[in-house]
């Protein structure tokens, strides 16, 4: 047996930092370390995890789980990863390599539903039956979780919300800025950090980073202020969008935008006028685990 400890091992493989961490069979932390991502170097991204493993089971002396949390997602049709922002993943067997040198099956899954599932099983989201995972940082991505279950779809593509377009455009939101993925106007390329910095330099404001924005609107600095409103009520069309179609009890927002306290009581305020329904009662609430939530969610991915 891969396992006889009920003690579970997430990875959180990040673009510039791998994190492990070991929960207890009551999901009690128990050891946890970082390490910088060798960027660009596949075969010594897999050996830095099993370095990680080899020193966390020595430390306890013992055999746990694996779970790992990803930048993208393999393939349903090949098994490669696909759609990695850490680009040299793309292609590659990264679940068939990391079970061949660690010797055990191990599960993966994208960083989004790693996030989700943490905050649905004892984070903020706790016993909510249907919740929906949000990540706002550099990128926009989503996880759904379903009675406690990670749900990836058919596609293996499913809360993959940042890449659809910004729902209910006004007319100089057309066609919306270039994204990456070859379209124009996609939910990450208004909500992302990035993307909530350029739409304030766009209507005249000067660069700054999206946590500055938001700081100096707190402050009172009216050009801020109007930039956080123009966010908080895209933020609401596109969540609006994600409650007429799932209708999850919870939506945890994650990543670096999520600290902004501005998002918890507008956004909710304005999405009202679109979701179909003479009653919201989707909570929309920080996550409890922080910046932990997603390594925790990677443990999680093997069921109690």
């Amino acid at each position: 047996m891969f396992d006889t400890s009920g003690y579970r091992i997430g990875v959180d493989l990040g673009g510039t930092k791998i994190e492990l961490l070991m929960l207890d069979p009551l999901g009690r932390e128990q050891w946890r370390r970082r390490v910088a991502t060798p960027q660009g170097d596949y075969g010594a991204t897999l050996a830095a995890i099993r370095r990680l493993v080899d020193d966390a089971e020595s430390a306890l002396g013992l055999r746990a789980s694996v779970g790992v949390g990803t930048p993208g997602a393999p393939s349903p049709l090949n098994g490669r990863m696909r759609n990695c922002n850490s680009t040299w993943l793309n292609g590659e067997r990264l679940q068939d390599d990391l079970e061949a040198v660690l010797a055990r099956p191990v599960h993966i899954a994208n960083d989004a539903n790693c996030f989700a599932l943490s905050e649905a099983i004892d984070g903020a989201a706790a016993g909510a039956r249907c919740v929906f995972g949000v990540i706002l940082g550099t990128g926009v991505g989503g996880g759904i979780v379903v009675h406690g279950q990670p749900l990836s779809g058919c596609n293996a593509i499913a809360g993959e919300w940042g890449h659809n377009p910004l729902p209910w455009p006004q007319d100089e939101e057309r066609p919306g800025p270039a994204c990456y993925c070859g379209r124009h106007g996609c939910i990450e390329t208004w909500l992302s950090g990035p993307g909530f910095a350029a739409d304030h330099v766009r209507h005249g404001g000067l660069e700054r980073e999206a946590h500055a924005i938001a700081r100096r609107a707190a402050q009172g600095s009216v050009d801020c202020l109007v930039s956080l409103e123009r966010y908080c009520e895209r933020l609401a069309r596109a969540l609006a969008h994600v409650i007429n179609l799932l209708d999850p009890e919870v939506i945890v927002l994650g990543g670096g935008l999520s600290n902004i306290e501005a998002l918890y009581t507008e956004v909710p305020r304005y999405w009202k006028r679109w979701v179909f329904s003479d009653i919201v009662r989707t909570r929309l609430l920080p996550p409890k685990h922080g910046d932990s939530s997603g390594v925790r969610g990677a443990a999680w991915l093997w069921a109690p």
